[in-house]
Parts: C-alpha cells; structure tokens; sequence
C-alpha cells in the first residue's frame, strides 16, 4: 500500500447507522483512503459500544468526520451540494454514472434504507447490480465499492 496526503475529494454520509461494525468499518475506509466521513445521526448505538470500537480501533479521527444531529440539518448544509443517494430502489449502476470530485454519496440505514421524503428530495438515485434472487450488500462493502469507483473516475488516488 502506498501512502498519499489527504485531499478534498468525496464525502460518505450514512444516514442514521444502526450496525456499529459496519460503521466502523466505514470509519476505516474513509480514513485510509482519503475521504471525509458524514454521521446524520441519531445512530442506533453509542460510539463507546464495543463492537464498535473494536473494529475501527485507532482509526476514529472525529476531526474527520462530520456529524449532523438531523436529516434536515445535513440538507440544510448540502442545499448547494450534489447528494448522490445509493438504494436497491434505483434503475441507474453506479457504473454508468459520472462521479465528480466532492460529491457527497449517501446510504441509507441498513435496517431500513432512506424514508420516501429523502427518495424524493434526490435527483441521483445509483444502484450495485447484484444478482436477482438477493436483497442487498453488506452496507461497509458497499461503501467501499462505491468509493473505489468515485476515486477511480475522478482521479484522485
């Protein structure tokens, strides 16, 4: 692995998580691969859960990672930003999609996705073709193959 200087690049919002290991797990992708983390909160656990601390052991750097205490206050702040929102419910791959450079990609809650009034609010709507009989990925590999493609296209590894 090679080592690089952070740049402004790509956010991950996660939209309130409710699986400490997948978060952390998310913590730990962002951090090594350069993008800025956002939490809409609330979050299903506590950051001192020890699932959670487990997994992103000395990897949690709040001073990377954005947290917002509503759906509304994150929207509010991204009201001049281009929101890309990753759902099963999308008719687009994200492989047919033109990332750019900060963009903020949102995922939905594992146990439920985003509600319907998010759906609405977003024009970019990707999906990860999977095979037809499965329901959906593992939401920290998710973000990892969705990051992998924003950094890919837009240059910045």
């Amino acid at each position: 692995m090679t080592h690089k200087a952070k740049n402004v690049g790509p956010k991950i919002a996660l939209f309130e998580p409710d699986i400490p290991q997948n978060t952390a797990a998310i913590i730990r992708t962002c951090a090594c691969l350069g993008a800025k983390l956002e939490i809409i909160e609330p979050c299903g656990f506590l950051m001192s859960d020890k699932r959670f601390k487990r997994v992103v052991m000395d990897y949690m750097d709040e001073k990377d990672i954005n947290f917002y205490q509503s759906a509304e206050l994150f929207f509010n702040v991204k009201r001049n930003e281009r929101i890309v929102l990753m759902t099963t419910k999308a008719s687009v791959s994200y492989s047919e999609f033109k990332f750019k450079k900060n963009d903020t990609i949102l995922f939905g809650r594992e146990s439920a996705g985003v509600p319907k009034k998010v759906h609405e609010i977003i024009k970019n709507k990707l999906k990860i073709p999977m095979e037809s009989d499965k329901r959906s990925l593992n939401l920290a590999s998710s973000v990892a193959i969705i990051l992998a493609e924003c950094l890919k296209q837009t240059k910045w590894t």
